[in-house]
């Protein structure tokens, strides 16, 4: 077993708006890419997330070999609840799943 940061260039995680979150996973090669496809899917995100799966998109950008994951916020950013202005906490939880 491996974990995911492990065997891809990048994981990283950031805003796409006051709304929404994006994690964008840079994969080695068009293997690996499809090895990690087979893995991470919308249930996975939604259970790690606590997420509705019907508000999370997998889109898979094959001539990059990236998959990007988005999905709304919990709360907006920059609200008193908000525990990570930024969404970059997402990529570490992501970064440990064990393939």
């Amino acid at each position: 077993m491996y974990e995911l940061g492990s065997i891809v260039k990048n994981i990283r995680s950031k805003n796409a708006g006051p709304f929404w979150v994006t994690i964008d996973i840079f994969c080695l090669d068009a293997e690996s890419l499809k090895v990690i496809l087979k893995k991470i899917d919308v249930d996975l995100i939604s259970k790690m997330f606590k997420i509705n799966k019907r508000k999370i998109k997998i889109f898979k950008i094959d001539n990059l070999n990236v998959i990007k994951i988005s999905f709304p916020r919990k709360v907006v950013q920059g609200h008193m609840n908000d525990r990570d202005m930024h969404g970059a906490q997402y990529s570490l939880l992501l970064k440990e799943f064990l393939l």
